[in-house]
């Protein structure tokens, strides 16, 4: 078992935290936005799971803090602003999704 207490592992924006990666499984990551910040409009080719774990961001038009999750289908527009300095998880799977770069290299 792996396990991270992601209240206080350390974790600088710009550089995501990859906790976890596992081929033709999931990639979990750990962002922090300070307050203003934001992943601006994207799209991922993996279906996107988010959780909130600190602060209050505005998540595609919702806004809301700690407990916030969300799940973005592959491929669909979305962006994060925080409103106040937030932590979130982002799991990607599978991982790499179809048409991502990479994801038929061996």
């Amino acid at each position: 078992m792996e396990h991270w207490d992601l209240r206080t592992l350390p974790v600088d924006r710009p550089n995501p935290v990859v906790l976890h990666s596992a081929r033709g499984e999931a990639r979990s990551i750990l962002i922090a936005l300070p307050a203003g910040d934001e992943l601006q409009d994207h799209q991922v080719h993996e279906r996107a799971y988010v959780v909130v774990i600190d602060g209050e961001v505005d998540l595609a038009g919702t806004t809301g803090g700690p407990g916030l999750a969300a799940v973005f289908d592959p491929n669909e527009r979305h962006a994060v602003r925080a409103v106040t300095d937030a932590r979130l998880l982002i799991v990607l799977a599978p991982w790499p999704g179809d048409g991502h770069p990479g994801a038929s290299d061996a």
